[in-house]
């Protein structure tokens, strides 16, 4: 199996990362893919080629696939996310991801800045569920007849078919919150026009 230098350091890495991911020794390892603990040491220290009939038992023991370990790692320096703000009355928001992850979820910061209506806005409601926390600031959130207050450093976590919306408490706040895919169709999408300046319907 020829592969190029690079993505063969990266094939040894991905097998040891996996195998110490797992606890396993290179007897452990060896003993699970019929190879010999000293043939697996050299492919994972490069004293060894990697042949396309030890990389089969060594992926099915790993509990992955052949196109996962020699999947190429062009894209892995571009890693970082340079999120753009996006702006509405009283609330500027960064995505940071790039899509919604494998579990459906979205990650973003929000800053919010008081409203002179913010307790009188309707609250809304969205199957799912919702989580942030306070980054700096105090946040106001409605939550069906309930108000409370979050404070810096705390996190809430509530059912989104609870009427509700969270608002900026005496001054500035900036939160970092976690949407699942109703929240982000409901916030990032249909919620750009359908929530009120300056209040972020949670």
């Amino acid at each position: 199996m020829k592969q190029e230098p690079d993505l063969d350091a990266v094939i040894r890495q991905r097998i040891r990362g996996l195998r110490l991911s797992k606890g396993w020794s290179l007897d452990t390892l060896a003993e699970r893919c019929f190879l010999s603990p000293s043939t697996l040491s050299r492919i994972e220290t490069g004293h060894r080629r990697i042949a396309l009939d030890q990389l089969v038992p060594i992926a099915r023991a790993l509990d992955t696939s052949i196109d996962q370990l020699v999947e190429s790692a062009e894209g892995d320096d571009d890693v970082v996310i340079r999120p753009e703000p996006q702006h509405a009355a009283g609330r500027t928001t960064w995505l940071l991801t790039r899509e919604p992850t494998a579990n459906g979820t979205t990650v973003a910061k929000m800053r919010l800045t008081p409203q002179p209506d913010d307790a009188t806005r309707g609250l809304g409601v969205h199957p799912g569920h919702e989580w942030f926390t306070v980054l700096s600031g105090t946040a106001r959130l409605r939550l069906g007849e309930r108000t409370i207050l979050v404070e810096t450093g705390d996190a809430a976590s509530f059912s989104t078919m609870v009427p509700h919306a969270i608002s900026a408490h005496g001054g500035p706040l900036e939160i970092l919150t976690i949407f699942d895919r109703d929240g982000e169709r409901a916030h990032l999408h249909a919620g750009k026009a359908a929530t009120a300046p300056g209040e972020h319907e949670a």
